[in-house]
């Protein structure tokens, strides 16, 4: 005689598919020590009756649960919870800014396919010119049109990643030495670069649109004279906060750069789709350099960076990349080239606007709106927080098997009070971000009396 099971059907209230509703319930129960190692889980027809919901949606979520190691099935016997507890076997990544997959392995054996029949041999038999071939700059313009960005392919020099692209703008704009004033939270990629090369960075006050005008005007009144300066930002969906610049606030920005005499290092990674205000480096492109790149609006494994420069800079900039080439691989810009020729790299960004929404409002609806800082077209959100309370959250999401992104790898200052959490939402499957961020807010709303006490 079979064992009843001791669980009481349910589906998470979220918005999702009924497998993944069926996939949190029964994960939630289990890493909460509702259901322990050994309880028998309902048969496949039995829960699909009670829970009206299909049988292929019952045995969906069970192998989700099974690969997890959350469950294990016992054949003649049925399904069981596994003896070992979720957060002691696996992690679920909220440190890792990617954007969500949107690649299919048919799409991809499609388009190379297509790049044999075109790609040039002689791009793989010589070495590129240091800013790339010609033709892969031009093919790079023209993605940057979409973007609302316009350069001459000749002042464009390409990298094999945008954090290349941002050393490259540092040493462009810095020479040997300098300082480089940013958001008093940014890219951790960017204070990381900074602090390799030498170069001081200064953090700059910033609100719900970014950095602060005033705030950079009295920052750069502050530096040395003959101290080389650059302005490092950026407008559009900030990293971490999310913040996106209106047209005066970047009107602003740029009268402040020029009146100081301010190169403007201009980070548009995260931009998906033609802009609703205009990039800086459209207001001043003799003052502005542009970094952009694929691994954040189309894919990570799409290593090409890209720089935009004024042109008294291309010269500088061709020396640069003759004694460190940072050109990217021939194949990657081939299949840009395929995918721009079949409309599939417009179609990309708009998928991930859609899901960057989805998951938005998911973190919205599961962490609450009080303190969380989101846009919907952000597939990162930002927690701000004293640093103590930034740390200690850290430390607690680890302890359950939770990555985040450590609150110090954003600060310019590492002494700033005031931190808080990037949680990146773009990287794990829709159901781990679910059962991540449930955890969390359990997790935040159990320390709140805490935090208020002490």
């Amino acid at each position: 005689m079979l064992l009843q099971s001791p669980w009481t059907p349910r589906l998470a209230d979220i918005d999702a598919s009924a497998a993944e509703r069926l996939v949190l319930a029964l994960a939630d129960d289990i890493i909460e020590g509702r259901l322990q190692g050994g309880d028998r889980l309902p048969a496949h027809r039995d829960l699909a009756w009670q829970l009206e919901v299909g049988l292929g949606t019952v045995t969906k979520a069970y192998a989700a649960l099974e690969r997890r190691g959350l469950v294990r099935s016992v054949k003649g016997r049925g399904m069981f919870v596994a003896i070992r507890q979720a957060h002691e076997e696996r992690v679920i990544d909220l440190s890792a800014n990617v954007p969500p997959a949107m690649l299919s392995a048919r799409l991809l054996a499609r388009t190379l396919a297509g790049v044999a029949r075109k790609i040039d041999a002689d791009h793989l038999n010589l070495y590129s010119p240091p800013s790339g071939h010609l033709e892969h700059r031009r093919l790079l313009a023209r993605w940057l049109e979409t973007l609302g960005v316009t350069v001459e392919p000749s002042n464009l020099a390409l990298t094999s990643n945008a954090r290349q692209a941002i050393s490259l703008a540092f040493d462009l704009a810095c020479g040997p030495h300098g300082v480089i004033l940013t958001e008093r939270v940014t890219y951790p990629g960017a204070i990381a670069l900074a602090r390799r090369k030498g170069y001081r960075m200064q953090g700059i006050a910033l609100d719900a649109q970014g950095m602060l005008p005033e705030a950079l005007a009295e920052a750069l009144d502050g530096v040395a004279s003959g101290e080389n300066r650059a302005v490092y930002l950026t407008p559009t969906l900030h990293n971490p906060t999310t913040a996106t610049m209106g047209l005066a606030r970047r009107q602003a920005i740029v009268e402040v750069c020029r009146k100081a005499g301010a190169w403007i290092i201009e980070d548009g990674v995260y931009a998906l789709g033609p802009p609703t205000t205009p990039a800086l480096v459209e207001l001043a492109p003799e003052r502005v350099l542009h970094v952009n790149g694929l691994s954040k609006s189309i894919g990570p494994g799409l290593r090409i960076g890209m720089l935009a420069l004024p042109a008294e800079m291309t010269a500088e900039a061709q020396d640069i990349l003759r004694d460190v080439p940072m050109a990217p691989s021939p194949l990657s810009c081939a299949v840009v080239e395929e995918w721009l020729a079949s409309g599939v790299i417009a179609s990309i960004p708009q998928d991930l606007r859609h899901e960057a929404r989805r998951r938005s409002s998911l973190a919205v609806s599961l962490l609450g709106t009080d303190e969380l800082v989101a846009h919907p077209d952000a597939y990162h959100l930002w927690l701000p927080m004293p640093r103590e309370a930034a740390d200690r959250l850290a430390a607690a999401a680890a302890s359950v098997g939770i990555r985040v992104t450590p609150p110090e790898s954003v600060m310019v200052d590492p002494g700033d009070p005031a931190s808080g959490i990037r949680l990146c939402l773009g990287g794990p499957s829709f159901e781990d971000v679910t059962e991540g961020l449930t955890l969390l807010a359990r997790m935040m709303k159990g320390s709140r009396p805490h935090d208020a006490a002490g």
